[in-house]
């Protein structure tokens, strides 16, 4: 399974290296997803995450990646979507971010679990949190690698489309994927419990 997500994300990502809407952009978009791929893969054999972690993030990564070669604001789809839905702007990048807590919660609180000791209440409080920070973290490091790395790509790279707070409502829409995540595993373990406690 493992080694199909790797077939599926390499070959995905070469065809989308291939003449990508602003090459300058591509890079730089992709300075973070090779660190975190090539992390994951130096890590594999002292650490190994379950296969639906796995698969979350290949998913994610997928995302990333068809949003690195049209740039987020440039996405064919984010069009189509501002078009039926009669949006101000291309969401695509905003459908990312929320993807970002939505899909990596889980395999954040599965390092914790599993690295950390967390359990109870902390397992499902502290993954949230961990992506609400690591939303900041990221805005941050982008308007960074925007202003000394490449200054002049510094809108195509951050996709403000125009929107001075385009950094919050990224960083609430990651937080809101989150929630919703850890709600439904709650929701989840609840239920089960909740039919068994029947007469």
């Amino acid at each position: 399974m493992l080694r199909g997500l790797v077939v599926w994300y390499v070959g995905l990502w070469v065809l989308l290296a291939i003449d990508p809407y602003d090459r300058q952009d591509w890079l730089l978009e992709n300075l973070l997803a090779l660190t975190a791929v090539t992390a994951l893969l130096l890590t594999y054999r002292r650490f190994q995450f379950s296969t639906s972690s796995y698969v979350l993030i290949t998913a994610f990564l997928t995302l990333h990646a068809i949003g690195a070669h049209y740039t987020y604001a440039e996405v064919p789809f984010g069009f189509w979507l501002q078009r039926t839905f009669d949006l101000i702007r291309n969401p695509f990048d905003r459908i990312v971010h929320f993807s970002y807590g939505l899909l990596l919660v889980l395999p954040l609180r599965e390092l914790l679990i599993r690295l950390g000791g967390v359990g109870g209440f902390w397992s499902y409080y502290l993954p949230v949190s961990g992506m609400v920070a690591q939303s900041g973290v990221f805005e941050m490091l982008e308007a960074l690698v925007a202003t000394v790395v490449s200054p002049e790509l510094g809108t195509a790279y951050l996709g403000t489309q125009g929107d001075e707070w385009d950094a919050q409502k990224d960083m609430a829409a990651a937080s809101i994927g989150a929630i919703m995540t850890i709600s439904f595993v709650l929701n989840s373990i609840r239920t089960p419990c909740a039919r068994n406690a029947r007469p």
